[in-house]
């Protein structure tokens, strides 16, 4: 079977542990993802000291936030949660000017992690909107020859591009997104800003985007790899019911 990874985000202690109970019903889910979303003050790192003890926990670590010539700020924490897994994101601009970025790339924060700590397990994004195809595996190769195990996609919504990018990507561990697209608004949000592509049968319902993920769950199942829902406009608690059994 395939791995099953669930983005949950680090809000504060109490929502943390509520999603970590939620989960905790549903033996296909794996591991937990967090994002580093920098409105909120807990770090992914941070709140894996409340998900590590229940799931594998899998947090973000943003390129732009990591000064090279400095040890990684997070080190103490992966050891002391006990965290074996990361995946390494170029991260957006923030909001407030008054945050210090750098122009550190992925690819520097990898072999650091490699360097610093090797016993973690490092994941690299994929981006198959970006750009075109062969320039988006050219960012992948790098990726995985500067030490990257794996790569966590954007969400797919069509089977048949998926099925491309596993046929080129074949051998390599894949952990492909999915997240549900419940209005005609969010479908053209991701059409605007992430220039997703959408199949023409696509329906911005419940009943489309469980089909849709019962197929991702089939395709993992039979070739391996891993499967990456990201929820982000429903909560957990209403979401997975609609994709597995309760233990």
């Amino acid at each position: 079977m395939g791995r099953i990874a669930v983005e949950i985000l680090p809000r504060d202690e109490a929502s943390l542990q509520r999603d970590v109970e939620v989960l905790k019903k549903y033996p296909r889910v794996d591991c937990v993802n967090i994002p580093d979303i920098l409105r909120h003050e807990i770090r992914p790192w941070q709140a894996a000291k409340i998900t590590q003890p229940n799931l594998p926990t899998i947090p973000h670590v943003r390129a732009m936030d990591i000064d090279l010539s400095k040890p990684l700020p997070m080190i103490d924490d992966f050891k002391k949660n006990g965290v074996k897994e990361v995946l390494i994101i170029a991260g957006d601009p923030p909001q407030d000017m008054l945050r210090t970025v750098y122009p550190t790339e992925s690819i520097d924060v990898i072999r650091k992690f490699r360097a610093e700590l090797p016993d973690v397990k490092v994941y690299a994004g994929l981006d198959q909107y970006r750009s075109g195809i062969r320039e988006e595996l050219y960012r992948a190769e790098r990726k995985l020859q500067a030490g990257a195990a794996g790569l966590f996609t954007q969400p797919f919504f069509d089977m048949r591009f998926l099925e491309m990018y596993a046929d080129l990507l074949d051998g390599i561990e894949i952990y492909w997104g999915v997240s549900p697209v419940l209005s005609a608004r969010s479908k053209g949000y991701w059409e605007r800003k992430d220039k997703a592509v959408f199949p023409k049968d696509f329906e911005p319902t419940m009943a489309w985007n469980v089909d849709f993920a019962h197929k991702v769950i089939d395709f993992i199942d039979k070739t391996g790899g891993g499967l990456y829902f990201m929820p982000i406009t429903i909560d957990i608690a209403d979401f997975l019911p609609q994709i597995f059994t309760e233990a």
